[in-house]
This record gives C-alpha cells, structure tokens and sequence, in this order.
C-alpha cells in the first residue's frame, strides 16, 4: 500500500504510546465497573478507532463510557447469551452490555461459525453504543473472513418527506482481506456528516455544508447554532438504507427500535442499540483463500495504478489511508486533545491511577 502523509498533531496536543494508552484507558473502564477482560476489549476498540484517526471513536469515549456506567445506562456485570436455533445463526443477547463487548464477542462468534459452515451471522440485541463498527469486521477479516456488519440505533436524523428526526444514523462497514495490502475496509454512517460535526462547526463558528444538517422541524440549514440533526446521505438513499438496517438488526432480532421510538410509550425512547454481522469464507465458494486474497490485491492494485485525476494527491482505497495513519501512530504515540487529556486525568485522580507519561 502507498503510506499517506498524517498531519502532525494541532498545537496543545500530547502523544501517548499506544500500548500504554491502552492500559490506561483499560484501568479507568476497570475502575468505572467493567471487568477486567471487558474493559480490555473495550479500551481496546477505542485505540483501534484513535490510531486510525476516528477521534469522535477514540479514547474521547471513555469519560462517556465512565458516565454509562455511573447512571446504570451500560450494564457493567452484564450477562451475554447466545440463543441459536441453527448452526450458522445466532444472536447474542447483549444485557445492555456496552457495545465492544457485545459486537466483539458477536464477531468471534460469526468467524467460528463461517469457518465451520462457510457463512455465518449473529444479531445482537440491547446493547449500548456500537462504538467504531469497522473495528469488529476487521476482526473478522484478520481470520482471512471477508466481515460484514449493520448497526440500528435511536432515531437522531432526518428521513425524507418526514417533519423532525425519524430515523437513525445507522452505520454499515465492510472488511475484505488481502494477501499484501491493508485490508479493504469501508465504514460509513447514514448520515450526511456526524453529530460531532455539527457540534464542532457550533463551537467554531463556521458554517455547515448545504443540505448535511437540518433544525429541529427538519428544514435544512448551514447554521450550526439552529442545526440539531444530521441529514441523510445522499437524500432518500440514505435515509432508506437506514430504515433497511433497522429490520435487518432490531426487528430481526426482535427488538424494533424505530416503531417503539415513535410510539406512546416512554420506553421507546430508552437508549439501546441493535447489530448484525456476518462473516464469509471465500474458500466456501469454490476457489482457494489464497486465490480470493491474491485477486483482491490485483484489483486493489489495479483501481491505484488508474491515471490521478488533476489536483488529486493520489487514488486510495476505503481503508488505505487509516491504515498509514494507525501504523504512524503506533510508532509515533496517539495524539489526544487536550479537553479529552483533562477529562482522562481528572478521572484517574478520581480513581487513584497515574496517568502514562506522554512522548
């Protein structure tokens, strides 16, 4: 793959080596309630999405995590259960466990399922706050499993023709592996741009892009003081393929989101989220593993070997660039900001931990 150039770090900024970032985000999650195999995971899933440069993902998550867990919102001792009728599906009934412990232990599952039947996949029902789905098909595909997954959460966005939020910000990823390229690796939202965009043009004071965010009646707007609501990607695309995620994870599974949400009852609006991933194994159809990652890489490296359009800095692949940045960053430390350092330190006073030294 072509490494791409990462920015350094804006002004204020500290780095903090990987490893002992890790540890450190897993101490406090520890400290928060988890046990200490899924604070691991957790800490985990948000390293992964802050080496890769998804800061809303990284370890900005864990004062949010801690305060889940103070208000009982993310069960801390929760129960997981696989319920199973067939051998190649399963859900995993998540107990409101917080995400990366309920969708790690889901792709665990798809991949041992998929490597015994060829293809496989797992719901999982109630958890809370997904966190960066790429990181859970990248799993599945580290096992030479191409990964699949889909995430339902609570109405936060507009819907076309709809007055107001109607649907979510669903996310949808896919990994593919490759024999001598970073994995294919495409992670997108729904929605136009993040809430955390729009929260970030509100405190910058800049302007939003035209028809990425509405106010609270649904009428587009590039202010970000009136915006309160990202609008869909692409108009009605985006918001039917959120609608097609929410009956491919929540009503799959049985337990609709999107119709307890806009119902009489208080309880549809309870915070949950819903998932399902599915693994393949190429070697299911017909050719070797081999042969299937060998191909990939012959069209990865087909699709950058095509002329570079003017005033482009080069063609890439979903995935390829976030790669360089995580590889970078494994070497060099993780940059934290310094509002998400104060929070992190301030927690670990709280806790009786000492913070890692920075680089």
């Amino acid at each position: 793959m072509t490494d791409t150039p990462t920015p350094a770090p804006k002004p204020g900024k500290v780095r903090v080596p990987a490893d002992a970032l890790r540890a450190f985000a897993a101490a406090l999650l520890e400290k928060g309630g988890l046990r200490p195999e899924h604070a691991a995971t957790t800490a985990d899933v948000f390293i992964w999405a802050a080496r890769r440069g998804v800061e809303s993902h990284g370890v900005a998550r864990v004062p949010a995590y801690l305060d889940l867990l103070a208000k009982g919102v993310a069960n801390a001792k929760a129960d997981l259960r696989v319920e199973s009728t067939t051998p190649a599906a399963a859900v995993i009934d998540a107990d409101r466990a917080p995400g990366p412990v309920a969708l790690s232990a889901a792709a665990d599952e798809a991949a041992r399922r998929a490597r015994a039947f060829g293809i496989a996949s797992v719901g999982v029902r109630n958890t809370v706050h997904t966190g960066a789905i790429g990181y859970y098909v990248s799993k599945i595909a580290e096992q030479g499993l191409v990964g699949l997954g889909f995430v339902a959460g609570m109405p936060n966005m507009g819907y076309t023709g709809v007055k107001g939020a109607a649907v979510a910000t669903s996310p949808l990823a896919i990994a593919v592996p490759a024999a001598d390229h970073a994995p294919l690796l495409l992670d997108m939202a729904t929605a136009t741009i993040a809430l955390g965009k729009i929260r970030q043009a509100k405190a910058n004071g800049t302007p939003l892009p035209e028809n990425a965010a509405a106010t609270a009646d649904g009428t587009p707007t590039t202010d970000p003081e009136q915006a309160v609501m990202p609008l869909p990607l692409g108009g009605a695309k985006g918001s039917g393929m959120s609608l097609a995620f929410e009956l491919l994870t929540s009503v799959l599974v049985g337990a609709p989101i999107f119709a307890a949400f806009h119902s009489d009852d208080p309880a549809g609006r309870k915070h949950r989220q819903n998932a399902l991933l599915i693994a393949v194994d190429p070697a299911a159809f017909g050719g070797s593993a081999a042969d299937f990652t060998g191909n990939v890489d012959t069209t990865l490296a087909t699709l950058k070997g095509l002329p570079v359009a003017e005033g482009a800095s080069g063609v890439y692949y979903p995935g390829e660039r976030s790669a360089a940045v995580a590889a970078e960053r494994g070497a060099d430390g993780v940059p934290v900001a310094p509002k998400v350092w104060r929070e992190l330190t301030e927690a670990a006073e709280k806790f009786g931990l000492t913070p890692p030294a920075t680089v």
